[in-house]
């Protein structure tokens, strides 16, 4: 019976039984790799509910089963290709340029691979687009998003997949690696009325409360960076700077925040800021007012002005 299909085929496509074979045994190889897989991904995901271990192995095996499949293979049509040879360079000229974008995405995943720009777990911005590295694969590389419409670098939900090749093309910041840690800032208006000093004070102490532990953890990070990057900086712990605006007196929080938590750090600051403030009614935040003259009276008959009581 295998005979007769194989004579069958060779009338129909004119291939030799040696060819017909070769082909037989290609696909016959490609199902065994595609079947040990599945049962290896069937029986991790039994054992474990890890979910970095699980995909650790899908991507160790996502990569060794095309690599060996591609070894066998390739010894098994090896032969038949060194007589093919002049066709070969022709088609090989042919799909460089038809595959130009896929050419260019293997090539950035062997430089993410091998120059690690970024890992899995990385928070990252290529371009226009920031998040968390979930996946990497040979053609593309996949974040969760963050920021967009949602405030403070928090996750919006959506799954964004990026081309490998756009690592050369675009400019990229890892939150993650080096320093480890992003400066961030909180402005404070107050009226010019208001007892600045003594809000400056109130602002170091709670900056400090909050900022200090990370301060102290930077100095060894920027110790470990420093010996990469040419990193230096002088100051790493909170400040509080003044300065002034047409409506108030501005006093800024600088300070060193995880990127995973500038939310929350900011939002602890701030219940601290309006608790002290509520303590003392000679500080007052200024906001947006207007001051409106009447003519047929000496004076502002309105006083209020932007940032006054």
């Amino acid at each position: 019976m295998p005979e007769n299909i194989l004579e069958s085929l060779k009338e129909f496509t004119g291939l030799s039984y040696s060819v017909q074979n070769k082909i037989f045994l290609t696909f016959f190889i490609i199902f065994i790799l595609g079947f040990v897989r599945f049962i290896i991904l069937k029986v991790v995901w039994t054992q474990t509910k890890d979910t970095k271990l699980r995909y650790s192995w899908k991507s160790a095996i996502s990569y060794l089963i095309p690599f060996i499949g591609i070894i066998i293979i390739a010894g098994i049509w090896i032969r038949y290709l060194l007589n093919m040879g002049a066709f070969l360079g022709l088609l090989s000229a042919g799909l460089a340029i038809a595959l130009k974008d896929p050419l260019s995405d293997m090539a950035g995943w062997l430089f993410i691979i091998s120059r690690r720009p970024f890992t899995l777990g990385d928070r990252i911005q290529i371009g226009d687009n920031a998040g968390d590295i979930i996946d990497i694969r040979f053609f593309q590389f996949t974040i969760m998003e963050i920021g967009n419409w949602v405030d403070a670098d928090q996750s919006t939900g959506r799954i964004i997949h990026i081309p490998n090749s756009k690592i050369f093309t675009e400019p990229q910041a890892n939150f993650s690696k080096g320093f480890q840690y992003i400066w961030h800032e909180i402005p404070i208006l107050l009226t010019f009325e208001s007892d600045w000093k003594k809000g400056k004070g109130i602002l170091n102490k709670i900056a400090q409360k909050h900022a200090e532990h990370i301060s102290k953890s930077a100095e060894k990070r920027i110790v470990e960076a420093s010996k990469k990057y040419m990193i230096h900086y002088r100051y790493l712990t909170p400040k509080v700077y003044t300065s002034v605006r047409d409506s108030g007196v501005l006093l800024t929080i600088r300070y060193l925040s995880d990127p995973r938590r500038r939310r929350g750090t900011e939002n602890a600051i701030w219940e601290d800021i309006l608790l002290e403030f509520e303590k003392y009614p000679e500080i007052e935040f200024a906001y947006p007012t207007q001051r409106f003259f009447d003519n047929a009276v000496e004076g502002p008959f309105a006083s209020k002005n932007q940032g006054s009581k």
